[in-house]
């Protein structure tokens, strides 16, 4: 054998490898390497690759990202017609289309007809259709007109849930698997966030901001952003054959396609109306957006029989949810300081129902996404909720642009609405602030994230905002001061509230350093980075004397971050406080095993989502408690990502990176069993 047919075998081998160790890990969750071992795999394909760039192929698992934008997106044909849905809005209009089907088929002489039905997700994202030829993906494309779409075969092969190629040993000539590219609730609102926070423009909901990439010319602005594909069914096949719906689902699941684990099988028309009215239930509590149920018959062959009307199949429909959009009128914009001076715009609402709750408030993010949106208070906007995403105002009502005398664009407050005080723009940042650091308005936000972090119980904004009300709390440090006696004397306490909320202030001073550096109130520094500082430096005075460059070394914190740390700890009143809240008992020093000793020494990890049983900072203890590191980012140096329920952008980020990903099974067995 020639040393290039040795090459041609090796790069084919580790194609294989690789693209066996992606479907454990994306599809299956259930990793068998950790990410070193594959990271090492890719590298080497990647290097034989270069050196022979004749052997490069369209499936190789190093071609998901192309090198250049493409310079318009081609129109294609559907190997076989992408059809639209009937919808059906009630149970009875429900019922009323499985009657039409059993009429149609006794006119057809099939007298009681017994269906079988598939119920799953309306996914509000984007159609799409895969077309694979000898296992490789030859062509991605969009709906479009349903017989007619636009080739993104280029967006579309940088979604690491989409496989580049089939494995098996019963792959076809060809098959076209359907799908519906989105995009998770919380990850939307992660990027919204972001882009608002670098002054660039908001998408209006997830769908567009979906339907918007792939779209996009450039695969590398496709590659950046979280998008996630569901499959939903099979169209043209050649070589292979299906006799229902559910034995093609189950095929696709098997050859590394995701499928929604709440797709049901269902053998009664009674048990069709109770899953959709469940997933109708259940609509609010998902991370991602269904606007229904699509109910299809389970056989092909009665597919077949029961045919089509126009554009729609008779075998299917959609079961469609009331909308999450709302149109009401922006009474006002209220302004209110945040923990570090930032001005937060809220939109004051007109009460109206959407999504399954009344919406008084919403969220503006920052006063250029309001110039940027073109509102007005006085006039009707339109609002979105998602989900348990907060409620957003996206854009004017279509009618109000034609009015000649709006009102004027809103402008942030000259001065503070709390404490009056004249309110700046730094540059670069994207709020107006108010420059009073004793502002009460800013002293609340602070109080209040003091009491949450502590995790003190009873102690809730109501309670700080009268304290401080009363002259009895300006720092933190006050809220040790206050006495079972004094808080007695107020309205809805007495002396057993009293003296268990006293007790439960008493209790916070046994939490731990990180948890402290985090609750005193330090820009920048969440629960992830206060634990990770108070793993670094072990004591406050070891913190208060670093450099800046020294802040920079700990996981998780970059040069700008750590120069803003160091800023905030060099503050006068920042010193009083800490001294102040160390001569009353808090904790200022870490305990537990040292940085590097333990099972999980040098091992970093990064939480996202709910986990079922451990809580977030039960699961950072522990993992800190073996010697692991717990940072707030995902990168190339992140170990394990441990992800429970909505677990948002971060997974994305492990899977485009190669991180291992862990449930909390899989973090339990890693960690040392409690004695």
């Amino acid at each position: 054998m020639s040393v290039k047919q040795d090459v041609a075998k090796r790069i084919e081998e580790l194609r294989g490898l690789i693209n066996y160790h992606s479907h454990r890990y994306h599809t299956l969750d259930d990793p068998e390497i950790g990410d070193d071992v594959y990271d090492a795999l890719y590298n080497e394909l990647k290097a034989l690759e270069e050196e022979h760039p004749e052997l490069v192929t369209p499936d190789s698992p190093t071609q998901r990202v192309g090198e250049e934008p493409i310079s318009k997106l081609e129109k294609v044909r559907h190997p076989q017609p992408m059809l639209s849905l009937a919808n059906a809005r009630s149970e009875e209009q429900l019922r009323e289309w499985v009657k039409r089907m059993k009429n149609h088929l006794a006119r057809e002489g099939i007298e009681e007809a017994e269906f079988e039905y598939v119920a799953e997700p309306k996914i509000d994202g984007l159609a799409i259709s895969l077309v694979y030829e000898n296992g490789t993906l030859t062509r991605g494309a969009t709906r479009g007109n349903g017989e007619v779409g636009e080739d993104v075969t280029h967006n579309l092969r940088t979604m690491p849930t989409i496989p580049l190629k089939i494995e098996g040993d019963d792959v076809p000539p060809m098959i076209e698997v359907r799908g519906e590219v989105y995009m998770s609730l919380s990850d939307f609102a992660a990027l919204n966030e972001r882009r608002a926070e670098r002054g660039l423009s908001t998408f209006m909901n997830p769908r567009n901001s979906a339907a918007g990439t792939i779209r996009q010319l450039d695969p590398k602005l496709a590659a950046d952003r979280p998008l996630s594909m569901w499959s939903y069914g099979v169209g043209a096949t050649d070589g292979i054959s299906f006799a229902t719906h559910w034995e093609a689902l189950t095929w696709l699941r098997e050859h590394g396609f995701r499928v929604n684990g709440d797709v049901k099988l269902l053998a009664t028309e009674d048990d069709l109306v109770a899953q959709c009215l469940d997933w109708e239930r259940r609509r609010g509590s998902l991370d991602f957006e269904i606007d229904g149920v699509v109910a299809k018959v389970n056989q092909f062959e009665l597919q077949r029989r029961l045919g089509t009307v126009g554009r729609d199949p008779r075998w299917a429909v959609a079961w469609k949810f009331p909308p999450t959009t709302a149109t009401t009128t922006l009474k006002s914009i209220e302004w209110n300081p945040g923990k570090f001076s930032d001005l937060h715009p809220v939109a004051v609402l007109e009460p109206v129902h959407v999504g399954g709750v009344t919406v008084k408030l919403a969220t503006l993010h920052n006063e250029e996404d309001i110039l940027r949106k073109d509102i007005r208070p006085g006039e009707e906007v339109i609002v979105l909720r998602a989900g348990d995403v907060i409620p957003q105002v996206l854009s004017p009502a279509p009618h109000v642009a034609e009015h000649a005398d709006r009102p004027a664009p809103p402008r942030p407050p000259e001065r503070c609405p709390v404490c009056d005080t004249p309110t700046i723009k730094p540059e670069g940042s994207v709020f107006t602030k108010c420059p009073n650091l004793v502002c009460p308005g800013r002293r609340w936000q602070l109080l209040k994230a003091f009491a949450g972090v502590m995790d003190i119980d009873g102690l809730g904004e109501k309670q700080v905002g009268h304290f401080q009300s009363l002259g009895w709390v300006n720092t933190a440090a006050d809220f040790y001061r206050l006495t079972a006696e004094q808080i007695a004397e107020l309205d809805g306490f007495g002396e057993v509230s009293a003296g268990k909320l006293v007790e439960a202030i008493e209790r916070s001073k046994e939490r731990p350093f990180g948890i402290v550096l985090f609750a005193i109130g330090i820009e920048g520094v969440g629960y992830v980075t206060g634990r990770s500082l108070a793993q670094r430096f072990g004591t406050i005075d070891r913190l208060l004397a670093a450099t800046p460059e020294d802040i920079a070394q700990t996981p998780g914190v970059g040069p700008k971050t750590a120069q803003l740390i160091h800023d905030q700890l060099a503050d006068e009143q920042m010193r009083a406080l800490i001294d102040d809240l160390r001569g009353l008992g808090l904790t200022f020093e870490q305990e537990g095993a040292p940085p590097g000793e333990g099972p999980l020494a040098e091992k970093t990890f990064v939480l996202t989502g709910t986990l079922p049983d451990l809580t977030r900072e039960e699961a950072t203890e522990r993992i800190i408690a073996a010697g692991g590191r717990v940072t707030s980012s995902v990168s190339k140096k992140t170990d394990y990502v441990v992800a429970g329920d909505s677990p948002g952008s971060k997974l994305e980020k492990a899977e485009r990176l190669g991180v291992s990903v862990l449930d909390e099974p899989g973090l339990l067995a890693l960690l040392p069993q409690p004695a």
